[in-house]
């Protein structure tokens, strides 16, 4: 059992050893990646920081300007939306406006059409109609009278159908 132990201990102070060797080469490569990054970092922070320091520098002016802009932005959109509403209130009232001139215009014109009509009827009956009874009375006796003294029909060696008679719708117009 001795042997045993003996075994046991060496193989324990070797795990013990490779342990401690691999522990070490984890910090000599730690040690190196740090000096990697820190060397890195450096170099970040010579070329990034002044980078950074100017943009932020800028970011600083830049933001009254853009903020006066914004609030420019916010006022002018909020005017063209007024007038915009006030244009189409007023084209809405021009619409309407044009609407109802239309429909009166339509409605005159309609009572002109219509008296002219009336008018025109009246024209008919009372001056029409009787110019036409009065023409037939006026041929009735010129008729009777061609009759009467011409000798039946005849007058200065013509008859009465070499005469062009005047058709009635010529006698007035």
């Amino acid at each position: 059992m001795e042997t045993l132990t003996t075994i046991f201990i060496v193989v324990t102070a070797l795990a013990v050893v490779l342990q401690a060797a691999l522990l070490l080469g984890m910090f000599l490569a730690m040690r190196k990646t740090n000096a990697r990054v820190e060397s890195l970092a450096e170099e970040v922070k010579t070329k990034a920081l002044p980078t950074l320091d100017s943009a932020h520098a800028l970011l600083t002016d830049i933001r009254p300007k853009l903020e006066m802009i914004a609030d420019n932005l916010a006022e002018t959109t909020s005017t063209i939306r007024n007038e915009v509403q006030r244009v189409d209130a007023t084209v809405n009232d021009v619409v309407d406006r044009a609407r109802l001139q239309v429909i009166r215009a339509d409605d005159l014109l309609s009572r002109t059409l219509d008296r002219v009509e009336e008018t025109s009827e009246i024209v008919h009956k009372t001056v029409v109609s009787p110019v036409r009874q009065f023409s037939g009375l006026i041929q009735g006796v010129t008729a009777g009278i061609e009759f009467l003294v011409g000798g039946r029909g005849r007058r200065n060696g013509r008859t009465r159908d070499a005469r062009r008679p005047v058709p009635q719708d010529e006698m007035f117009i």
